[in-house]
């Protein structure tokens, strides 16, 4: 009898400790849920950007004018202070290139039939098909610019105009992962001296 007793109490103890490991599993799943519901936005952005090519070839429009004197220099560092994707924010950039242009926010139409992408950043003035005037917000205007699948020849609409200087960087991101290298484009406001 002492022995069935025993028993009892090791099963109870059995059971008990099994239903505490799963209240364990489950508070951890909802906070993580919790912590991810607060990057919510970011994932969402990061998903429309999924299939933005992360790396480039380098080559730039040939009407594109290379800043005489940028703030960060060919070959110098940054801290990059934007999140167009994710691992992006507070990754360290070399600059590539500098360029004096328009810089715009665009919502387009992917032409590969991919959910509508809203205020990508950046195209600029020289990848819009016949760019030869600046743009203002509410401007219907053809993509030149090849940064995400299909976004070359989308139809889009200008959202916001932003006269700068914009940089082609290579960074790793920090989250780990390939070296990304010339991407297009990040502005001079995004970018903050290297501390």
């Amino acid at each position: 009898m002492k022995k069935l007793g025993y028993g009892l109490v090791l099963v109870l103890m059995l059971v008990l400790a099994a239903c505490g490991h799963t209240e364990g599993k489950d508070s951890k799943k909802k906070e993580s849920t919790e912590t991810t519901a607060g990057h919510h936005q970011n994932e969402e952005m990061s998903e429309d950007h999924e299939s933005m090519d992360h790396s480039s070839s380098g080559d730039i429009p040939k009407d594109l004018q290379a800043t005489k004197d940028p703030k960060y220099p060919i070959g110098s560092k940054a801290t990059i202070e934007t999140d167009h994707m994710k691992g992006m924010k507070g990754a360290k950039a070399t600059i590539v290139g500098a360029f004096n242009t328009t810089a715009y926010t665009v919502s387009y139409d992917p032409t590969n039939g991919g959910k509508r992408v809203e205020n990508h950043k950046w195209v600029i003035q020289e990848e819009i098909k016949g760019g030869n005037k600046a743009m203002k917000p509410g401007d219907q205007v053809t993509l030149e610019a090849d940064h995400m699948k299909g976004m070359k020849g989308a139809k889009a609409e200008i959202g916001s105009v932003k006269n700068t200087t914009v940089y082609m960087i290579d960074y790793v991101p920090t989250t780990g992962g390939e070296k990304v290298k010339n991407h297009k484009w990040v502005t001079e406001d995004e970018l903050s001296p290297v501390k």
